[in-house]
């Protein structure tokens, strides 16, 4: 059995069938389908390590060392960049990942030390196991207070120890910003039951709350998304008809249940009208922008979409407005990087997350290699990519 795929086109072509199948993945599915027994397979290995590698590119420029994430003028931040040399001269030598990474290295380690057939229990056990070591490795990287003060109450030795309360207040990014590897691990369509439970469970580790554990479902599923090659202006359609499987998960679970069912309409309405402003309901029509698009029209943009006035810091708008780069971006690296890493909002979050979908969708393709020579924990994200990648195409 022979299998390949485009990622450019979304088509994957089976072969030693009388005559080849094209599989198009149209709006309405998480596809793509394999029919016949036949056996598919996940883009190469080369994109899975771009993922996590420009991920955290993607991290490090927006974070610079904690400067860009808290500076809120999208226009100083350009002005800067440019003041450097710009984007193709940047060398990020001595400049560190932020607690993204850490967290999204987190995730994707434990996903490989789970194995091929794990226990969602013992799955979540050692993400929590690896949430709550992580905070050792946060100096100088910004941690959010969610993440850091519901880590330390995690106690993975304990049945049902990777749970904690319901919180109002949990409706950050910092379940969606580490979740996309999920996305690499469970990508196959007859996963998005295991995809949907465990893009929860992680995210509400730290952030329970349907605003903050939703984010990490999109993250997730956009990056499965990806590597199905399925077109970037279907992908919130399908993020709406995932929605009511993951409500049912959460009920079903039976863990403060009322709370979540309350909180649950703000998450499912922001997307709603966001795709409606982009014309892409439809997970058909190409996206509309404003007729001028720029640096500081796109600050004013991310700061609407936003829950408290800084863009991309919530669940819901961190991968809103990576999309909506993707969007923008087309195949260009630094489209993107202009769009996603260098604004006004949270934008080490809205960085880490698009990075990670481009580089599923378009491998190191434009990429300076400047941008990644230097970067900390390149070993260790190059090694747990592969690792993902052996998992899954095995």
């Amino acid at each position: 059995m022979g299998c390949t795929q485009s990622g450019e086109l979304g088509i994957v072509f089976i072969f030693n069938l009388p005559r080849p199948f094209f599989f198009f993945p149209l709006h309405s599915v998480f596809y793509i389908e394999a029919v016949l027994g036949q056996k598919m397979c996940p883009k190469a290995m080369e994109n899975y390590v771009a993922s996590m590698v420009l991920s955290a590119v993607g991290d490090t420029l927006g974070y610079r060392n904690g400067r860009w994430e808290f500076l809120r003028s999208g226009a100083a931040i350009h002005k800067e960049l440019a003041e450097m040399g710009g984007l193709s001269n940047l060398s990020i030598k001595g400049w560190n990942v932020s607690d993204d990474t850490v967290m999204h290295l987190a995730t994707a380690e434990a996903l490989v030390a789970a194995g091929k057939n794990p226990t969602l229990p013992d799955l979540y056990a050692l993400i929590a196991k690896n949430y709550k070591e992580c905070m050792n490795d946060m100096e100088g990287r910004a941690p959010g207070v969610a993440c850091t003060e519901n880590a330390l109450k995690l106690d993975p030795g304990r049945p049902d120890g990777w749970r904690i309360p319901f919180s109002p207040q949990g409706g950050g990014c910092g379940a969606a910003m580490r979740s996309m590897c999920i996305g690499l691990r469970f990508w196959h369509p007859a996963e998005l039951d295991t995809l949907v439970k465990v893009s929860i469970e992680s995210g509400r580790m730290t952030h329970h709350h349907p605003t903050g554990y939703l984010g990490s479902l999109a993250s997730a599923l956009f990056t499965a998304l990806a590597v199905n090659g399925v077109p970037p202006q279907a992908w919130g359609k399908r993020l709406l008809e995932v929605l009511p499987q993951a409500k049912a998960y959460v009920r079903d679970a039976g863990v403060f249940v009322e709370e979540n069912m309350k909180q649950w309409h703000y998450f499912e309405e922001q997307w709603k009208k966001y795709l409606k402003q982009r014309g892409i309901l439809d997970g058909v029509s190409p996206p509309t922008f404003p007729p001028k698009y720029g640096v500081e029209e796109r600050d004013s943009i991310y700061t609407s979409l936003s829950y408290n006035g800084w863009g991309g810091s919530s669940g819901h708008d961190a991968p809103m407005i990576a999309y909506d780069a993707l969007l923008g971006a087309g195949d260009s690296w630094a489209e993107l990087s202009h769009r996603a890493f260098f604004h006004g909002g949270d934008s080490d979050s809205t960085a880490t997350i698009a990075a990670c979908w481009w580089g599923a969708m378009h491998g190191f393709q434009g990429v300076p290699p400047s941008l990644y020579s230097h970067l900390e924990y390149r070993d260790r994200l190059e090694q747990v990519a592969q690792d993902l990648y052996r998992l899954v195409s095995a």
